[in-house]
């Protein structure tokens, strides 16, 4: 039985919908971070065994098993296996976690968890409405519907920001120290997980993108205020302002056997301290990541004293900060080089990436402990702390 370690750990930029890669396939795009990896980590290709992707809309360039293809894509072996999944906003990092336990079991050597979605090439809810327009939950067995609630994330979101008493002004200022962080990592070039790729520039021509597009130096308050809540026509508190973007990106994370890296003379950057996903109230959907964080700390036997780097996705605004509010944290501990508001939220691709942004960070610092948490629709949270190495 092996312990399973992350040998290198990269995510291309995250481009704005119909930005810098509008004319860049998943597949390729995915084929970019699997060949950056690669080449990164210095890992023999035929060594590894098995590439899982997270990817949420499964349909038309994203469809037939996107992993697979974009692997075979980039020219790296073919014998080695791919899977896609799809645990919503979660599944790129239930992918790495899928490598990891692969490497626990002893089932693989070498494996990678990675994740794509090209939110302007396919449109999200694609894989349920089949290419027609999208109808609020006409998809959904209406048995289901007499069982649960279910909602829109961004209702969800106007419910989770009422329980815990959170301002619009409290959610547009969260977002805009978002943009402010992220910015200032951007400048002092802290985000080495980044793979600069290939894009265009809105004239068409080409250019290297090398850090997320729809990050902003500086944001006017007024004109954040000024926007209309979205899903609530009054007393609305979620803007466009305060959630997260839609973006095109990948990322993608080598996990290896510890004693077959050293042995390959490859260095191991960190281990897994807590793997752990969770069900949570299906109406609610984004308050798992409350329960989520206690197994975690629980598993990894810490407490959140001990962790020195956090990653909360900024699916809204009103996420983290009611996260920091019942587990009593300052806000300015999470998300310390800015979320998902300002750099975006490539929805099979962010939980890896989340985590490859995570070691960087507890590199760049110096620290040793990193969580990250992530809520998942129809009420769903996964969180992974690694400790450097």
């Amino acid at each position: 039985m092996g312990e399973p370690v992350i040998v290198e750990a990269v995510r291309t930029p995250f481009a704005k919908r119909g930005g810098a890669f509008r004319e860049l396939r998943p597949d390729a795009l995915l084929a970019t971070a699997l060949t950056g990896l690669v080449e990164r980590s210095g890992v023999d290709p035929d060594r590894v065994e098995d590439v899982v992707a997270g990817c949420v809309s499964q349909a038309g360039e994203q469809a037939a098993n996107v992993a697979r293809l974009a692997w075979l894509l980039a020219g790296l072996p073919p014998g080695t296996p791919a899977l896609s999944l799809n645990r919503m906003c979660g599944s790129g990092q239930t992918a790495v976690n899928i490598a990891a336990q692969e490497i626990g079991a002893g089932d693989a050597r070498y494996a990678i968890g990675c994740g794509v979605e090209s939110m302007t090439r396919v449109p999200m809810f694609l894989d349920v409405t089949l290419g027609a327009p999208f109808k609020d939950w006409t998809f959904l067995n209406p048995d289901l519907l007499a069982r649960h609630e279910l909602i829109h994330q961004g209702e969800s979101a106007e419910r989770v920001a009422e329980r815990w008493e959170l301002s619009r002004e409290a959610l547009d200022t969260f977002a805009a120290q978002s943009h402010a962080r992220a910015h200032a990592a951007t400048r002092d070039r802290l985000n080495r997980e980044i793979l600069p790729v290939a894009g265009l520039a809105p004239d068409g021509k080409p250019f290297t993108l090398d850090s997320d597009e729809g990050i902003r130096s500086s944001v006017d308050p007024a004109k954040m205020a000024s926007l209309k809540p979205i899903f609530r026509d009054r007393d609305g508190r979620i803007t466009a302002g305060n959630a997260s973007q839609m973006t095109d990106g990948a990322a993608a994370i080598l996990v290896g056997d510890s004693d077959a890296v050293k042995a390959d003379g490859l260095r191991a950057r960190a281990r897994f301290r807590a793997r752990v996903v969770v069900g949570s109230d299906p109406v609610m959907q984004l308050d798992g990541v409350i329960p989520a964080t206690h197994r975690a700390l629980e598993r990894a036997r810490v407490s959140l004293s001990g962790i020195d780097w956090i990653e909360i996705n900024e699916a809204f605004a009103c996420v983290p900060l009611a996260w920091a509010r019942e587990f009593g944290v300052d806000p300015s501990r999470v998300n310390p080089w800015g979320g998902a508001i300002a750099h975006g939220h490539p929805l099979g691709a962010t939980g890896a990436g989340m985590l490859a942004k995570t070691l960087a960070g507890l590199e760049s610092t110096g620290g040793t402990l990193g969580l990250t948490v992530f809520c998942i629709g129809h009420g769903m949270a996964a969180a992974t702390i690694i400790e450097r190495i």
